[in-house]
């Protein structure tokens, strides 16, 4: 992609280069727009305009790229100005809250007096517990509370073991009721992230009859897209993005810079399972997110087939991880607004970027 610009602002002159057989396959899954934004400030803005976004002149005319992924219904705007903005920094492990030791406030803290089990028990893992949820979403609703209080402090092994609680305790599930197989993992971090108290702890469901609507949805428009193209839609969506330049390897395991995030860096893996370079390709990912881009509280799921036999065609849906930015602790506006509700997402990080700074920090050298 010699003279294209590598950004999110030079999408459609990248997808153009594509030779004609990526070209097809880029757009059987993504729809990419290009329009401008005019302004006409007044002059007494002048100095506040260049004081936020470096001169006046790049602001009066801004271009916006919209990219709808055709399959799935997904869609992102990025704006230039938006995404020229410097990747937000921070400490690593940084986190404002205090690790209250009094139970009454914090009854993660004494999991074992202070939480309920579920009625299959608890399972132990060597760096977490689960505990039954008090205000249950679902018949089978978990939370893995972690030994380590700080959520932003997680190590490959940590990670690991909360991955491999959480299957064990859908196994459990299973085991008490034969009929829920479908195994959602959920990870807030932070009260940004909806997590309602501060210490560090993921989410687990099991359910019943069916997977969660937006699994399914995917589920159902993979098989139309196999049925229409006779591919598979999760191999093309990754060709797609390692054509554009904003996806690669690691470990057999592929890693994207959603090019139609549901909101900041958001980072899609696919895997053919929940294996051991699945499970840590993905804190290598949460790591690079918190250490090099600053990310200080995130959302992460893991949309997995179902654990046992089921009536409906799951053949080649693989293990999924989408993982998504949600903001600095320290500030006061949400991150979405009617815009994302209702419409289309509104993003200012820039996907090549995420991407550029995955591959350098996990050592990737292929394109």
């Amino acid at each position: 992609m010699s003279g294209v610009e590598e950004r999110i602002t030079g999408l459609d002159a990248v997808i153009t280069s594509l030779p004609a057989v990526e070209r097809e396959v880029f757009d059987r899954i993504f729809r990419v727009a290009v329009s401008g934004g005019l302004l006409k400030p007044p002059a007494s803005m002048n100095t506040w305009i260049e004081k936020q976004f470096g001169s006046l002149e790049r602001t009066l005319k801004q271009k916006i790229i919209r990219v709808t992924n055709l399959v799935t219904g997904e869609e992102a705007l990025f704006n230039q100005l938006r995404a020229e903005r410097p990747m937000r920094t921070g400490r690593v492990g940084e986190y404002p809250f205090p690790h209250e030791n009094d139970s009454s406030i914090n009854p993660f803290h004494d999991p074992l007096n202070m939480t309920p089990e579920d009625v299959f028990g608890r399972i132990e893992g060597k760096h977490c517990m689960t505990a039954s949820n008090v205000a249950k979403y679902h018949a089978f609703h978990g939370v893995i509370i972690f030994n380590e209080h700080n959520p932003l402090q997680f190590s490959r092994e940590q990670v690991t073991d909360y991955i491999d609680t959480g299957f064990r305790w859908a196994q459990a599930a299973h085991s008490y009721d034969p009929e829920a197989k479908y195994f959602f993992f959920m990870w807030n971090c932070g009260g940004r992230a909806g997590a309602s108290l501060p210490h560090g702890h993921a989410q687990v469901t099991l359910c019943r009859s069916n997977h969660y609507a937006k699994t399914e949805w995917l589920r159902r428009a993979a098989l139309i897209y196999r049925e229409r193209y006779g591919t598979s839609y999760f191999d093309d969506l990754y060709r797609s993005h390692h054509s554009a330049g904003v996806g690669f390897e690691k470990d057999l395991v592929k890693v994207m810079a959603y090019l139609s995030p549901i909101k900041e860096k958001e980072v899609v893996l696919i895997s053919r399972e929940l294996d051991t370079g699945f499970k840590e390709t993905f804190y290598e990912v949460l790591a690079c997110l918190r250490d090099r881009m600053g990310v200080t509280s995130f959302n992460a799921a893991f949309l997995l087939p179902p654990i046992a036999p089921v009536e409906e065609d799951w053949e080649g849906f693989p293990a999924i991880a989408r993982v998504v930015d949600r903001g600095g602790i320290e500030g006061r506006a949400s991150d979405i607004g009617t815009m994302e509700l209702y419409a289309a997402n509104v993003i200012s990080s820039d996907p090549f970027e995420v991407a550029g700074v995955l591959r350098e920090q996990m050592d990737v050298t292929e394109g």
